[in-house]
């Protein structure tokens, strides 16, 4: 398998995702309860000015309109048949922007949780999760994704189905964890626990991290803890725009472009190696990221306390104590090594 991300990594040092895919398909015109992957085929301009909106604010990966691209996700939308077809056309999309970017843009194909419950919680084995997943790596795939990019899972079997999927159908993968709960994911994995979940498998992920969460800052607590597990590792964080607060039936972000650019700086600062924005993150928040990245020289390893400081606070009550805790007692190692 070709690696694209450890050759821009050795020409970059440190790669831009891109930001939002439905928070800026609803302000493009999605309608809640719609199915963003039928904009594949229903409004391909609209998919087509996603891309481009990112490519021109200097996104160096972007991702495929393609997060619920299973069978049984569409299948809500009566969809299960067009797996292909929607994830081939998703692919083909993105190709088309990034092959006229005039630099480099990886095209990572988006993959999604299916939704269900892996045996014994749920009804769906872990065979059957491979197969669908394969089912949509082999569409994105055929439509020109370099990369299967799996994200905002919880389940450490889910992970490694979409992983074995991947390597199945014969395209590299990276993939994000979702630590929503109490600093782990809802199926209870902790980041410093990432690195492990697709060992045995005959092909390693190109990277691996977290993506969307709770906020910026508890993305950045758990960044840290990834990246002192495994230092050498490409980490991937792709963390939401400051925090989500409901106004009447919408929601909205708090994060501005500047706390998405000290965002970055901080991450980069903490040892990521593919940093982007998730929910809420628009071309200007990107744009900003950009310019933050592109002016940034790296700086000393923050500490939690420093992040809550220029971020703002953690959402996550738990984690904040787990963490400050994890802070103090690296504190501790540290003294006791002098």
């Amino acid at each position: 398998m070709t690696n694209p991300i450890d050759a821009l990594l050795a020409e970059k040092g440190v790669l831009l995702a891109d930001g939002a895919t439905g928070t800026n398909l609803f302000a493009m015109g999605l309608e809640a309860g719609e199915a963003p992957e039928l904009l594949n085929e229903t409004a391909p301009d609209t998919i087509t000015s996603l891309h481009q909106n990112f490519v021109d604010a200097g996104a160096d990966i972007i991702l495929t309109n393609s997060f619920g691209g299973t069978r049984h996700r569409l299948k809500m939308h009566h969809a299960q048949g067009r797996v292909l077809a929607l994830n081939k056309r998703a692919a083909e999309i993105a190709r088309a922007v990034a092959d006229k970017a005039g630099r480099k843009v990886i095209v990572a194909g988006s993959v999604g949780p299916t939704g269900e419950l892996l045996v014994p919680l749920g009804a769906m084995t872990y065979d059957e999760a491979v197969e669908a997943f394969a089912e949509q790596i082999e569409g994105l795939k055929a439509g020109g994704a370099e990369v299967a990019w799996i994200e905002t899972m919880s389940a450490p079997d889910e992970i490694r189905a979409a992983a074995e999927a991947a390597i199945r159908v014969g395209l590299p993968y990276t993939y994000t964890g979702s630590f929503d709960t109490a600093g782990r994911t809802m199926m209870g994995l902790l980041p410093k626990d990432i690195h492990g979940v697709a060992d045995g498998l005959s092909q390693a992920p190109l990277g691996v991290g977290a993506n969307c969460g709770v906020g910026a800052s508890d993305i950045l607590a758990s960044l840290l803890d990834m990246t002192e597990a495994k230092p050498e590792a490409t980490v991937i964080v792709k963390g939401n725009c400051g925090i989500p607060e409901f106004r009447g039936a919408e929601i909205h972000y708090s994060g501005t472009p500047e706390l998405m650019a000290d965002y970055v700086r901080l991450a980069v600062d903490a040892g990521a190696k593919i940093v982007g924005g998730c929910c809420g993150t628009s071309f200007a928040h990107l744009a900003a990221m950009r310019k933050a990245l592109d002016a940034h020289t790296r700086s000393d390893r923050p500490s939690i306390e420093k992040i809550v400081e220029r971020i703002g606070p953690m959402r996550n009550k738990q984690a904040t104590v787990n963490t400050v805790e994890t802070s103090e007692a690296r504190r501790e190692r540290r003294r006791s090594r002098a």
